[in-house]
């Protein structure tokens, strides 16, 4: 079992019970999935390019990716319906607590001058969304085979109401947040 599940499971948990005093234990906040993707412009002109994004979001991820395609043709963009523009993966239960493991003690300290995550990425319902500007800071990416840094969307879906819950549960966890 994950070491950050089992954390959950006996200090995250009575933490939120006595700080928020929860009626039942099912209203205690809960992550139900970790969602990473990665598109980019330079899809539309060279195919080849979603091919390097879903080996990287697969290494990154351990999960086979998704490729994401455009829902309609816009011709100013040079964009036609059903045109492959990038991959996203969403992780759910054990591998998205090993991800989330990952990503707090080992990705995130390798990001030069990092002074902690944003708290202006929830969206009022307690999500949170973050972006990374390199796909390098994963360390099973080997730096020598990738042919473009590339940035990633990160999106933490809880099960909390409100902005508060949600980055309380995430601080427990070991979110890096900085104040304000």
């Amino acid at each position: 079992m994950a070491r950050l599940k089992a954390l959950y499971e006996s200090e995250i948990k009575k933490q939120m019970m006595s700080k928020y005093s929860y009626g039942n234990v099912h209203q205690i906040p809960k992550l139900e999935k970790i969602i990473v993707n990665c598109v980019t412009r330079e899809a539309v002109t060279n195919g080849k390019i979603v091919e390097s994004i879903v080996e990287d979001l697969a290494t990154v991820t351990g999960q086979k990716p998704v490729v994401a395609k455009a829902k309609k043709s816009i011709a100013s963009f040079k964009l036609r319906q059903g045109q492959a523009l990038g991959a996203f993966v969403t992780l759910r239960g054990e591998q998205m607590y090993e991800f989330l493991d990952r990503l707090i003690n080992f990705s995130l300290p390798r990001v030069k001058d990092f002074r902690g995550l944003s708290p202006k990425g929830f969206d009022g319902k307690g999500n949170y969304t973050m972006g990374v500007k390199e796909q390098i800071m994963f360390p099973e990416i080997n730096y020598d085979k990738i042919e473009k840094v590339r940035g990633m969307g990160i999106s933490f879906v809880t099960t909390a109401t409100n902005n508060e819950e949600g980055r309380e549960m995430l601080k427990l966890f070991g979110m890096p947040f900085r104040e304000r």
